[in-house]
């Protein structure tokens, strides 16, 4: 699998992938144009899309109404040491609607945990870094 790294101008920087672009930007605090989120705002956003689709597909293969259903996620951190910040946690809360049965909320919780994003941060890949001259 490849992904293209794009550079559209100012701080923008894109990921063009199976035809689709993913566009990201800085903040104009730290420069850019604040015209997309961050490329670190993408990575946490994908934890909870990942277990958000994971969710989702669940009720619908059970019928369960989606109406009203979400996830909130937020992000714990704390200070080292060293007195850097960093991330020390992070939860998803599955809101489910009144009326969601009772005895699919321990299987759903167990769903989002299978997420395949979640599962690559748990379990890390190697990350090699190189130039090429074209």
């Amino acid at each position: 699998m490849e992904i293209k790294i794009t550079f559209p101008g100012n701080k923008k920087v894109n990921a063009e992938i199976n035809g689709m672009v993913i566009n990201t930007d800085q903040p104009k605090e730290l420069g850019g144009d604040g015209t997309a989120p961050s490329p670190f705002l993408h990575f946490l956003a994908s934890i909870g899309t990942c277990a958000g689709i994971y969710v989702l597909s669940f009720c619908r293969e059970r019928n369960i109404p989606v109406e009203g259903l979400s996830l909130v996620q937020s992000i714990e951190y704390i200070t080292t040491a060293d007195g850097k910040t960093k991330m020390d946690k992070i939860v998803l809360d599955i809101i489910v609607p009144q009326g969601f049965p009772e005895k699919y909320l321990n299987a759903i919780i167990k769903v989002a945990d299978q997420c395949a994003v979640k599962k690559a941060i748990m379990n890390p890949p190697k990350f090699e870094v190189k130039a090429t001259v074209s």
